[in-house]
């Protein structure tokens, strides 16, 4: 029986567009080494670094500058971090809507605290107000733990406060998804551009 859901973020309830980003890091930034750091699973370098709570957002900022055309400021380092995060699909919106009176919903999410930024700008957007939508939150840079390590999965599991396997975990990356299951939860793969509402309609 399910009593609680836990959804990661990028790929799943907002779209992503990596194609968009690198391009963005380009044109706004002429910053050309973004391919070497930006992956549409786990992030690599610095920007895996700041992901994993190790290196600050400034510092991450500082960096991208030091190699970006003369003139380049934090804002627009944070511009081509948001083209990644093209939206919601209104499917998932009304799922999330369904949902949210039926179950306590959580996010769980290897993210950073400049994409968070607009992803809650993103989910108000849509009608989703992340604190009134979700009960809690496990983002990697805060807690300093990476999916699909097994600690990320023990502390949201203690924090949410249920037995794992009462747990259901929706993730795009099967390995998320299959180190979830290690840990003991329920978990489904989402196909990026799917429509969720499919995928959970048993609940």
């Amino acid at each position: 029986m399910v009593k609680a859901i836990v959804f990661d973020i990028g790929g799943v309830l907002v779209e992503l567009d990596t194609a968009r980003c690198i391009e963005a890091f380009r044109s706004i930034l002429g910053f050309e080494r973004i391919t070497q750091i930006l992956d549409p699973c786990h992030q690599k370098g610095i920007y895996g670094e700041m992901e994993a709570g190790t290196l600050p957002a400034d510092e991450f900022r500082r960096l991208i500058l030091a190699e970006s055309r003369p003139g380049c400021r934090e804002a627009d380092v944070d511009r081509a971090m948001a083209a990644l995060l093209v939206g919601m699909r209104e499917d998932t919106v009304q799922t999330v809507v369904r949902l949210r009176g039926r179950y306590p919903l959580f996010l769980l999410s290897n993210n950073n605290p400049i994409s968070m930024a607009r992803t809650y700008e993103i989910f108000r957007e849509n009608g989703l107000e992340a604190s009134a939508t979700f009960r809690g939150q496990f983002i990697s840079w805060e807690m300093k733990m990476l999916k699909p390590s097994r600690e990320i999965y023990d502390e949201a599991v203690r924090r949410i406060g249920l037995p794992a396997g009462e747990i259901l975990f929706i993730d795009d990356n099967q390995a998320n998804v299959d180190g979830a299951l290690a840990a003991g939860l329920q978990a489904r793969y989402y196909e990026p551009g799917s429509p969720l509402s499919e995928l959970l309609a048993d609940l």
